[in-house]
């Protein structure tokens, strides 16, 4: 059975940060913007060079900092540098590239996780330095993992390290690929045995309802403070219903797929490049964080061992999918095929067409039966409906 990794990140919050961290957040930053302009100036994209013209000035410049330092604060900076030229040529940045965060990229050399006795061990210019932190239940199903990179961040809620897990899991061979079909308010599958399933997830509402709110809270308050205080506050409470809804989401679809062992997605990683409608629209889909949830969905999937493919998302919803003529409009989100006569709500015609790009890309020619339509049964965690939430004002 062949096998594929997942990488899953885990935030560890540290008991009582030393005071040393103060200047090991502020001396790394001092030598990564030492490196993003080095690059800027002499347009070095490579790590293997920018760290061999650098290494030796700034070992004498901070002989006692531990050399992977060095190393990881060149990784940093030629990321940076390159996503800025990128951004650059699309005309979305000016000026030079400038680091501000407080962040620091740590290799296996730079620290050490200890689970069981619930410490880090943290290489610093003083020597290594034991930093306890805060233990958390799904701490604990990383016992098993491998460990990979971490980063020392520091925010006003406290210091932590994120550290990224891996771990190999075997994948079955796909019997058939059930087809997912991501909008902003539901999500369409279709099955391999011929039946859609639609689940209501109202996301829009929610990412609207708080658009409003921060919006009402930017107009009324002047207090520089208390506005700043409010919109981090509905901003958190934002992300942790989105969070709880990708999961819930994921767990049905996995739950849906796991006969059959494969999942379609549509690969919509340049989506935002081609969004052109109102300044409202815009702004609602810019807010949409499809590519998180189709990440969860992912990771989950093959936890279960079930195969994840991304297929083309090109006329998934505008083409027939019994004969691939082009669809003409049909009433309220309904499409008509001119040809065959085919005519299905477009969700369920871009699930349909993703479940078969799917099958196509994995060498089987044989399409789903006739197609049944499902909607609004099952409801996650209450009863028989697949709505995630009702009350989301």
């Amino acid at each position: 059975m062949p096998s594929e990794t997942i990488k899953l990140t885990a935030k560890f919050k540290l008991k009582n940060p030393p005071e040393e961290l103060n200047d090991l957040f502020s001396t790394y930053r001092e030598i990564v913007n030492h490196l993003i302009s080095y690059a800027f100036e002499n347009n070095v994209t490579s790590f293997y060079r920018l760290k061999k013209e650098t290494y030796k000035s700034l070992r004498k410049e901070y002989p006692e900092l531990p050399s992977h330092y060095h190393y990881t604060a060149t990784q940093m900076a030629t990321m940076i540098y390159k996503s800025y030229r990128k951004r650059k040529k699309k005309g979305k940045a000016n000026g030079r590239p400038v680091f501000k965060k407080d962040a620091i990229m740590l290799d296996d050399h730079l620290f050490k996780l200890d689970l069981e006795a619930g410490v880090i061990k943290l290489s610093t210019p003083s020597g290594r330095v034991e930093l306890e932190f805060y233990p958390s239940k799904y701490h604990e199903k990383f016992r098993d993992w491998k460990i990979g990179q971490a980063w020392l961040v520091r925010t006003p809620k406290g210091v932590f390290i994120n550290v990224v897990f891996s771990r190999e899991v075997e994948v079955r061979e796909p019997e058939a690929f059930v087809g997912v079909d991501l909008n902003e308010n539901n999500v369409t599958l279709s099955l391999p045995n011929g039946e859609f399933v639609q689940i209501l997830t109202h996301e829009r509402e929610i990412r609207t309802g708080y658009f409003l709110k921060r919006r009402k809270i930017q107009k009324k308050l002047r207090t520089r403070k208390k506005r700043k205080e409010l919109l981090e506050k509905y901003g958190q409470r934002e992300r942790n219903r989105l969070d709880d809804l990708y999961h819930k989401l994921a767990n049905k679809i996995v739950e849906l797929a796991e006969r059959y062992s494969g999942i379609a997605l549509e690969d919509l990683t340049e989506i935002r490049d081609s969004i052109r409608y109102s300044a409202e629209v815009n702004g609602r889909l810019h807010r949409w964080s499809f590519r998180k949830l189709q990440n969860i969905i992912e990771y989950k999937a093959k936890l279960k061992g079930i195969k994840v493919v991304f297929v083309n998302p090109a006329y998934t919803s505008s083409l027939c999918p019994v004969c691939g003529r082009k669809l003409s409009p049909n009433g309220h989100r309904v499409l008509k095929c001119p040809k065959c006569g085919f005519e299905a709500d477009r969700d369920v015609i871009g699930s349909w067409n993703i479940s078969l790009r799917a099958l196509k890309m994995w060498g089987v020619s044989v399409p789903p039966e006739s197609p049944t339509m499902k909607t609004g049964v099952g409801k996650v965690g209450r009863s028989d409906v697949y709505e995630l939430y009702t009350n989301y004002g």
